[in-house]
């Protein structure tokens, strides 16, 4: 029987990739060449894939059924995601509005991913840059993640387990928390 599995769930938007922000809210990009990897996301993917971590995106691209961006233009970007980071997927919900189970805070996407790569979500992690990510972590069952930007929205509330800078900052926590946690269950003093 295989053994489960660690991850770390990302949202994509100002997280993976550098979110258009206007009137302090944050937007996808509109097209791959807006598309821009934040600096230090690739490193820290790779720390966090070296550490037996799987990679796995979450987004909400509600703008699809708002008419606002095509289904096409939202795939092209997370394929190009796929290719330039060690992301194992991607998991979208394009729905808008709360009723969805798959769209965040609603935890659908996280859990469909934990059953389809079979992941131990009490020791995986959640990271995002909004409250409905940190609420779909938590309602998942993983520890949480959230890089404060300054947005002018609502705040997690609770408050995530650890607030970040980025995503480089994030997972130097992720990387002590889960090494931590490995060594209490050896019976070893922390």
């Amino acid at each position: 029987m295989t053994q489960p599995r660690r991850a770390v769930f990302l949202d994509r938007d100002g997280v993976l990739n550098r979110a258009v922000v206007r009137d302090g809210k944050p937007y996808p990009p509109g097209s791959v060449e807006e598309l821009e990897v934040l600096p230090g996301v690739t490193e820290a993917l790779e720390r966090l894939q070296a550490a037996g971590f799987w990679l796995i995106g979450i987004t909400n691209q509600p703008d699809v059924a708002r008419g606002t961006q095509r289904r096409e233009v939202v795939e092209a970007i997370n394929d190009r995601l796929l290719t330039l980071l060690p992301l194992a997927q991607m998991f979208v919900c394009y729905e808008d509005g709360t009723t969805c189970p798959r769209r965040k805070p609603n935890p659908g996407m996280i859990l469909e991913a934990a059953a389809q790569f079979m992941i131990d979500l009490p020791a995986s992690f959640m990271v995002g840059d909004r409250w409905s990510d940190v609420e779909a972590g938590r309602r998942a069952g993983c520890r949480t993640v959230f890089l404060d930007y300054g947005y002018a929205e609502r705040r997690p509330d609770p408050p995530a387990d650890r607030t970040a800078a980025d995503l480089p900052e994030a997972t130097a926590w992720i990387l002590l928390t889960a090494f931590n946690n490995k060594e209490k269950r050896r019976g070893n003093p922390g």
